[in-house]
């Protein structure tokens, strides 16, 4: 126990707990912990992807991976850093994630996977467990394309990555003036015909 009546946990366990095959092993099952413990510690996630602390960038790339494993967005929508013991306020502009990259695994069609690549490696396949959304700003009618990596946590694709996914767009197979694409067996719309 410190002075203010707190166990103290060493960062070896709080490690253990939270990579405890490294950065390439299993995610923590953060959705599980539910630490009382919670602060803000001026931890925040800016729209270009970069992670910040106190208003300095962390520019470690293994650091913030490991961050990354840890993050989780419960239903308020606060995102946070969560160990078994204690969670983090973090504070995020747009998405934790940036979608840097989109494949094409299969036959063009339904029964394609679209695989997403984002900022910090992770890979993921578009389907009904993660989907594709696109929001448009209604003041510019810009899009801001999604995808869903885990939980209520979703990666931003980037322009590049979007104008990528256009170019894989179809017509929709009950409305022909919608366009979209298909990621195991799912059609997600990305746009409309303009008269």
């Amino acid at each position: 126990m410190n002075s203010n009546g707190n166990p103290v946990i060493s960062l070896e366990q709080v490690l253990r707990d939270i990579a405890p095959k490294g950065l390439n092993g299993p995610l923590p099952p953060v959705e599980l912990w539910n630490p009382t413990q919670c602060s803000d510690i001026d931890m925040e996630i800016r729209a270009d992807g970069s992670w910040w602390h106190e208003g300095r960038r962390i520019e470690r790339e293994r650091l913030v991976k490991l961050f990354s494993r840890i993050l989780r967005k419960d239903p308020d929508g606060q995102t946070y850093l969560v160990t078994p013991y204690e969670k983090v306020i973090v504070h995020v502009s747009d998405a934790p994630f940036i979608a840097i990259r989109v494949d094409r695994l299969g036959e063009p069609g339904p029964d394609q996977e679209l695989a997403f690549t984002t900022n910090l490696g992770e890979l993921v396949l578009a389907g009904p467990d993660r989907p594709l959304r696109i929001l448009v700003d209604p003041q510019t009618q810009q899009p801001s394309p999604y995808i869903g990596v885990r939980g209520r946590l979703d990666a931003r694709l980037t322009r590049p990555t979007y104008y990528d996914l256009a170019e894989m767009a179809e017509p929709a197979p009950e409305a022909p003036e919608t366009y979209g694409v298909w990621s195991k067996g799912v059609f997600f719309p990305v746009g409309s015909l303009v008269a």
